[in-house]
């Protein structure tokens, strides 16, 4: 017989979805420091931007926040695409960033010592 086991608790779940809601907090606000307690320190970002590619640290998203400032009027949709006891995928489909634009962000994220960053995001930025 095989073993029905629960492998990601509930809570993981959440966990992650927090994560990616300070990513969101921290546009809205235009606070670099929010933003980067989402992100592992040596996160990475790969994306079209204006037609050009921005590729390479996460400081580059921080640099894109401290240039453009908040983004009130931000809408955000979360999807947890996949999960695991480690890892996890989230889609942020996004309206109105700090420069009005609309995207379609995935993140990567990674769990350790029991806390959630994200390790990588790849966008699309649409129109």
């Amino acid at each position: 017989m095989t073993q029905n086991t629960k492998s990601v608790p509930t809570s993981d779940y959440h966990a992650v979805a927090a994560v990616a809601q300070k990513y969101i907090d921290g546009l809205r606000i235009g606070s670099v420091d929010t933003v980067a307690e989402a992100f592992h320190q040596n996160a990475v970002m790969y994306g079209f931007t204006d037609g050009e590619l921005l590729a390479g640290p996460v400081a580059n998203l921080f640099d894109f926040v401290r240039k453009n400032g908040k983004a009130p009027e931000i809408e955000a949709r979360l999807d947890i695409l996949a999960i695991t006891p480690t890892t996890a995928v989230i889609r942020v489909d996004m309206e109105k960033d700090a420069i009005g634009a609309d995207y379609n962000d995935y993140l990567t994220l990674i769990k350790i010592g029991g806390d959630w960053k994200v390790i990588a995001k790849v966008y699309h930025q649409f129109g």
